[in-house]
């Protein structure tokens, strides 16, 4: 039935489409390491093991309704695109999960917040989205 809406509904076909752009552009390693800010272990681990159970979730989801083996396998353009984009884009993560640890342990510096928001910035640029 969902393959059938895919096919007929355009509201339900772009509806999908966004959410596998967001899974192709997500990336759980980068996420560990903005987790791994949460200071409390067992809470840290819980919430963590929901968000990467429900991405292996909705991935599967997504690439059963589109047939698909891989996700993008139907627009290897845009693909090929956030393949090339990801170095820089983790880059600026990293430097992100380092000042963002910084700030958490009191370096609260006009400096320290403009770079944060040079990397805000730089992350949802490299995204093309808000990230």
């Amino acid at each position: 039935m969902l393959r059938t809406m895919l096919d007929r509904f355009p509201w339900f076909a772009d509806m999908i489409g966004n959410v596998e752009i967001g899974l192709a552009k997500s990336d759980l390693s980068i996420a560990r390491l903005y987790a791994g800010l949460v200071q409390d272990d067992g809470l840290r681990d819980r919430a963590f093991q929901l968000i990467q159970e429900e991405f292996e979730r909705t991935r599967a989801a997504v690439l059963s309704i589109t047939g698909q083996s891989h996700l993008l396998e139907n627009n290897p353009v845009l693909s090929r695109s956030i393949r090339l984009r990801n170095p820089y884009v983790d880059a600026m993560s990293l430097i992100q999960v380092e000042l963002l640890r910084r700030k958490r342990d009191g370096q609260d510096t006009a400096e320290l917040n403009d770079a944060l928001a040079a990397t805000i910035n730089g992350i949802s640029s490299g995204l093309r989205n808000t990230g």
